[in-house]
This record gives C-alpha cells, sequence and structure tokens, in this order.
C-alpha cells in the first residue's frame, strides 16, 4: 500500500515539483524491500517551500503512513534538542563557551566545573558513558533523578581515548542538554520545547520529548507489535499477520533477498556504490560499510555509550518509555516537523520571515568542531554543534578531501540520524532540508534506506528536475 501526501491547499509552503515527488514515491516504495506491510515517510524543503513528500505502508495496524505521522525516531531528536539550544543562545539566554554549572551548580560535581556546551555538543566533554551512572530501565523513566544523576556523574575519557576526537555521548547528552535548559528557562523542556522552537515552526503538535496521552496512539509502532482489530479492513488484516523473524529480541542483519538484491541494482546511486566498493554486486553490509566501518567499531565504548550497566535492553516504543523524557533518545516527530526544523536550519534560522537563530549564532552552530574518529560511532562524524555531518558519497561533500578543508569551509550540510537509521538533514548551500522516517525493524548500522534516500535527493536537486 502506497500513500501519497498531497497538499491541502491552505499551506503557503507548499511547492510540489511532481517529477521529484513521483520519483520518491516510487523509491520510498521499491524500499520496502522485504520488510512490508511496515513502511515510512519523507519530505524534502527547498527556499521554505515543500517540493516533495512520500508515503508507504503501515504505521499501526489501523492506518497508513502519512508525512504527519508521528514516530519515535530515537537519536534524529537530538538534532531537535540542540536546534531549541541553539535559539535560547541566540536569545542571549545560553553561551556556548560559559561553564555549564553558571547555570546549573549542581552540575560542578566530579570536576565537571569547566564542562561547556560546546564541548558536549561537539561530543568532546567524555560525558558519554551511561554504564558510570547506576541506573536501571525503572530510573531512565525519572526525569528529576536522572538529572540528579547525571549532575554528580563523573568525567570517563573513552577507551584508547588517544585515538580518537571525540566520544557520542548517545544517552548522557540528553540530560545534559535537557537540564540546563530547564535552568535558564525556569520552565520543563517539554514546555521549553513549544515555547521557543515548535510553536513559532507551527509544529507543536507533532514533536516532543515525552508523549501526551492524547497523541500516544498516533504514535508508529513495529509490525510485530501491531494488534490486529477485529473490524479493521481485510487488507489491514492480511497485512499485519505476525511475521517469521517478528519474535527476534532485536534487528540483526538478515540474508539479502534475491528481490532486495535485485532492487539495489536499480537505485540511483548503485553505479556510485559499485564504484566506491570497487565490487559488482553489493549487498546490504557492503553498502553499509561505505558509510560505517564496522571493523573500526570500539565494542567496549559503543556498549559505555548505549548500554546500562545492568545491560538491561530499554523497550522505546512501551508507552511509559514514550511519555518519558529521554530527549536523546526518544523524540517523537513526524517527517513534517523534522523537515520543517531542518528547513529553517538551512535557511540560516530565519523562518516565514522571523529569526529564531541569528547570523553570528547560526555561523557557531554550523561550524564543524572536530574532525577525527569517533570512540563510539565508527565514523568521521565531523561533529558540529549537535550535529554531525550528512553522510553522503555520491555527492560533492562526502569525501576525506572535504573533510581534510571542513574547517575553512563554508556552512556544509549537517544533521542527525537515529539509532533506527532515521535521518534528519539540511544543506544551507542549497536551501534544503530532507527528513525520512519509519517504522522497519532496523538499525542504521544494518540497513542502507537512509543513504540511498540521501543521494537520491541530491542527485533529484542537482539535475534540476
Amino acid at each position: 500500500m502506497t500513500n501519497n501526501d498531497k497538499s491541502d491547499g491552505q499551506s503557503p509552503n507548499i511547492a510540489i515539483n511532481p517529477n521529484i515527488q513521483h520519483r520518491l514515491q516510487q523509491l520510498l516504495a521499491d524500499l520496502q524491500l522485504d520488510d512490508a506491510p511496515a513502511g515510512g515517510a519523507l519530505v524534502v524543503y527547498q527556499a521554505g517551500r515543500c517540493i516533495a513528500q512520500a508515503s508507504v505502508g503501515m504505521a499501526r495496524a489501523e492506518s497508513s503512513w502519512s508525512t504527519d505521522t508521528l514516530s519515535l525516531n530515537f537519536s534524529t531528536g537530538k538534532g531537535i534538542l540542540a536546534t531549541l539550544v541553539h535559539v535560547l543562545v541566540s536569545q542571549k539566554m545560553l553561551n556556548y563557551d560559559t561553564p555549564i554549572a553558571y547555570y546549573w551548580p549542581a552540575f560542578s560535581e566530579q570536576g565537571k566545573h569547566k564542562v561547556t556546551l560546546r564541548s558536549v555538543m561537539s561530543h568532546q566533554a567524555n560525558l558519554f558513558s551511561i554504564q558510570s551512572i547506576d541506573v536501571d530501565n525503572k530510573t531512565v523513566l525519572d526525569w528529576n533523578v536522572m538529572l540528579e544523576k547525571i549532575a554528580s556523574m563523573p568525567i570517563t575519557a573513552p577507551e584508547q581515548a588517544e585515538l580518537y576526537g571525540s566520544a557520542y555521548s548517545a544517552l548522557v547528552y540528553g540530560w545534559v542538554l535537557g537540564g540546563v535548559i530547564e535552568a535558564v528557562a525556569a520552565m520543563p523542556l517539554a514546555q521549553a520545547l513549544r515555547h521557543y522552537l515548535t510553536e513559532p515552526l507551527g509544529i507543536a503538535d507533532s514533536c516532543y520529548f515525552g508523549v501526551p496521552d492524547n497523541q500516544l496512539n498516533k504514535v508508529a509502532r513495529l509490525v510485530k507489535n501491531f494488534k490486529i482489530l477485529e473490524d479493521a479492513p481485510e487488507e489491514v488484516q492480511e497485512s499485519t499477520q505476525p511475521q517469521p523473524r517478528a519474535r527476534r529480541h532485536k534487528p540483526v542483519l538478515k540474508p539479502d533477498s534475491a528481490n532486495t538484491l535485485q532492487t539495489y541494482r536499480h537505485l540511483p546511486s548503485y553505479a556510485c556504490w559499485q564504484k566506491q566498493a570497487n565490487v559488482a554486486d553489493l549487498d546490504t553490509a557492503q553498502i553499509n560499510r561505505l558509510y560505517f566501518n564496522n571493523s573500526q567499531l570500539n565494542l567496549k565504548n559503543y556498549k559505555a555509550a548505549l548500554l546500562l550497566a545492568s545491560k538491561e535492553p530499554i523497550d522505546y516504543y512501551q508507552p511509559q518509555t514514550l511519555q518519558a523524557t529521554i530527549p536523546a533518545a526518544n523524540g517523537v516527530a513526524s517527517a513534517q516537523a523534522m523537515a520543517t526544523i531542518y528547513a529553517m536550519l538551512a535557511n540560516g534560522g530565519v523562518w516565514q520571515g522571523k529569526t529564531l537563530i541569528d547570523e553570528a549564532t547560526f555561523k557557531e552552530l554550523s561550524t564543524p568542531q572536530v574532525t577525527g574518529m569517533d570512540a563510539v560511532m565508527p565514523a568521521h562524524m565531523d561533529w558540529r554543534l549537535g550535529y554531525h555531518r550528512r553522510f553522503s558519497i555520491c555527492n560533492d561533500e562526502s569525501s576525506e578531501e572535504n573533510t581534510q578543508n571542513a574547517k575553512s569551509c563554508a556552512p556544509q550540510s549537517f544533521g542527525h540520524m537515529g539509532y533506527n537509521g532515521s535521518v534528519a538533514w539540511c544543506d544551507p548551500e542549497r536551501q534544503l532540508s530532507f527528513a525520512f522516517i519509519h517504522n522497519f525493524d532496523v538499525t542504521m548500522l544494518n540497513d542502507i534506506r537512509q543513504f540511498a534516500l540521501t543521494e537520491a535527493v541530491l542527485g533529484l536537486i542537482d539535475e534540476k528536475v
């Protein structure tokens, strides 16, 4: 099942390019691969106007995907949290180089009195290890307790720290930024998000850290968690029968089917991937390795950043977890909302004539702070303040050459991806923004959809179709 989202004629910010929309809709449908009825949605903005939007598949047993569907996007929400910080910096409520303890005195414990927003947002503060804090699955749901524990946590260098320029703070990051936001805004994080960012952008009801009660039943679910309704249409009931692999505890790299491999061969970026990999026939692992080199993954650092000391996995799709405030990991938003945030960033911090982020602040946030290999992620992330580089290798800024010269370049594209392979990014030079979210049961390390879609969007824009 596919769903082409159409303009309702009410928004002046929609200027659909039929060719781009048609081609992206087809590509998104192709990239269901063997995972139907799961699906997703994407939105593309250029120069402040939506030029393409597409969706495919089922978000829940009773509802299909649309670009307004709410979805758990894991760390893609970090980009939203960072953008809120930049709005507060622009309003002179925060400063990147003032110690966080100035705003949040309790944070000074255990030698953190000199830690700044700049070091945290570029993942250079060595506050990455969730295993350095005594917490369990129940504790991480308690916002106030977590703020107390984060305030008193130690600085922990990653293993083989001398090899790395940064250590991605996969979970801790959200409580640090959320705590300082609440300290200066004098309101809960959810209220600050709404007041300073989402209401001005017109997306207040489609972007959350902590899903409200009345929105919980609108969030996309994994197919293995679909509930078949007795009165659901026959098509929906058939499409939501349990799949053989639905019982697996976590996503793993499953063998590619002949259908999947054939789909890959017809992707617009396949020839580029063949050239980059110097391989004629590519599978999922080989394509993903072009973006993330898993052979360079430091497993100890990776686990320290993402797994609680108790080793209990967190089920982020559980209602109580969706409604908790875990801003580094449980951001919930629609594709339309995320693309709007990045459309504002693609326009230098201005949206519909209103400046949310001033020019000086935008220059700071978009400038790479560190270009070395990350201790947690198996890649050069080129961290800005809260965003990493756009991952593309078939277009103009993917390369080592750009990485080496990043600090002297004009603002390049940047954004943030999530654990499940959702992604949102902006390209200020092209005034372009892109968001892709989904409910495929995969991770960014065993899937290629975000990369295929990113490469396709850039190719279509540069063709000027």
